[in-house]
């Protein structure tokens, strides 16, 4: 297992260079740098990118070690035989070995990787975390500025805090949200799960080939929760924007802006079924009292809602799109399952196991010196990044843990979290990707990636982990 400890500081480098690198990479996937030829020359791309030598040469040396270039002494760098066939980045617990990609802009990054055991991570996400607001965090470094540039101030904000501290806030808050969002409620949109899946599948039947993130991941997921929150239909394309640019807009103000808007919708929301309330979630939570008369403060209504529309279909959109990407590159698997259809829960516990839709949970931020796995994370506000994706790549938990393989045993996987944590949508989001998954591969028997699977685009934006499109066909 990895963990992360963030510190950003002021001043330092900078991260012109994966931009540089990033844009040299996709030419080659695209096939504009063509293998065997020559790369431009430092010079050349120095006018090119407007950036300093050695901004140039740290570009170059991490296409270097990703092996899509070799440099020849005295010759200059040239595209190699196979850099075409190589895939992209995979899951952060591929990744974390070599370097860790950080979506954000920040003036200076340092990383410090250490190893865990399964046993320590689940431990580690086992630990409460007390909610603050961001306002609350004062750390030495700049890391939660950095790190959380969009947060609203008014939202609930996670931080790591020492073993024994009091866990009983967290627990009475999600006391109150089971109380409406109920096993019950989630069985019951089983029917309207599946018809929204036809329609959209009907809706593709005559095209042959689509965009299937932009067909049918997304437009079922967020369908799915605006119905069960009660979002109304017509705002639903432009609550999507928003929560694309909250999530991976490159630009902090932009980020900020997204951030503003969708706070600013759900107050409006929850006041609206406040004075109307309908069968919906937030009418539920609204209504939902505990035996002593306990309620959610409007706050927490804001920070439950913030959470179940974000979250509750971000995560499933990558998880379908991450699901058919693994099937669609693992021909083998894919047959078995279209041989036998009841490997599919196991195929979807097995996708949430090999490229789920979260690489890492919510930041944690120490309040004191903080000992994980043997190694102590200081206090102050350090920034502690926790890998669940490569908790999945554990070989101690699953052998040959790089093997895609439907009909293994993923359970204790840790795409849902652990513990106090788990997620509270992971019987929606698993129904979800069931009926999407099954009712895809049943209409399109002869589905097929359209583009060659090192040219997909992944998204390059800490938590999620997905494609930014996933073009398909079929006959």
């Amino acid at each position: 297992m990895y963990a992360v400890a963030v510190d950003l500081s002021e001043g330092g480098g900078g991260a012109p260079y994966k931009k540089i690198a990033e844009e040299l990479r996709a030419e080659i996937l695209q096939g504009a740098l063509q293998p065997g030829t020559q790369l431009p020359t430092q010079g050349a791309l120095l006018r090119r990118f407007n950036v300093t030598r050695s901004t140039i040469q740290r570009a170059l040396d991490e296409l270097r070690e990703e092996g899509y270039i070799d440099t020849q002494q005295g010759r200059g760098s040239f595209v190699k035989e196979r850099a075409r066939d190589q895939s992209l980045p995979g899951p952060a617990g591929v990744r974390l070995a070599g370097h860790l990609e950080i979506a954000f802009q920040a003036p200076h990054v340092s990383i410090d990787v250490f190893s865990l055991t399964s046993e320590t991570l689940n431990s580690a996400l086992q630990r409460p975390l007390q909610m603050v607001r961001s306002g609350e965090l004062q750390p030495q470094s700049v890391a939660v500025r950095m790190l959380l540039p969009a947060l609203d101030a008014r939202l609930a904000v996670p931080r790591l805090i020492a073993d024994g501290e009091d866990e009983r806030p967290m627990r009475r808050l999600r006391r109150l949200v089971n109380k409406a969002f109920t096993a019950r409620r989630v069985d019951g949109l089983r029917p309207r799960i599946t018809a929204i899946t036809g329609a959209l599948l009907d809706g593709l039947a005559d095209r042959g080939e689509v965009d299937l993130l932009a067909s049918f991941a997304f437009p079922l997921p967020i369908t799915v929760i605006c119905e069960l929150v009660g979002v109304p239909q017509l705002d639903r394309a432009i609550f999507r924007g928003w929560v694309n640019d909250q999530i991976s807009h490159p630009d902090v103000e932009s980020r900020r802006a997204a951030t503003a808007a969708i706070s600013g919708y759900i107050a409006e929301l929850i006041a609206d079924k406040r004075r109307d309330p309908g069968e919906d979630l937030i009418s539920g939570l609204i209504r939902t009292a505990d035996e002593d008369g306990d309620r959610l403060s409007f706050d927490e209504l804001r920070g439950t809602a913030w959470l179940l529309l974000v979250a509750g279909h971000e995560t499933t959109v990558n998880l379908i799109s991450n699901g058919v990407h693994a099937l669609l590159t693992h021909p083998n698997q894919l047959a078995a399952l279209r041989a036998d259809m009841s490997l599919l829960g196991n195929a979807v516990e097995e996708i949430l196991r090999y490229d789920g839709p979260l690489e890492i949970p919510t930041f944690r931020f120490t309040t004191e010196p903080t000992d994980i796995g043997g190694v102590v994370v200081p206090g102050g506000g350090q920034v502690v990044v926790i890998s669940l994706a490569d908790a999945g790549r554990d070989p101690a938990k699953f052998p040959e843990p790089d093997r895609f393989d439907i009909r293994r045993s993923a359970h204790g996987h840790l795409g849902f979290g652990h513990g106090i944590h788990f997620c509270l949508g992971a019987g929606l989001a698993r129904m979800e990707a069931r009926v999407a998954i099954g009712s895809l591969l049943r209409r399109c028997p002869d589905l097929a990636l359209d583009v060659h699977p090192a040219a997909i685009d992944w998204r390059r934006a800490m938590p999620v982990r997905g494609p930014r499109s996933l073009p398909v066909r079929w006959a």
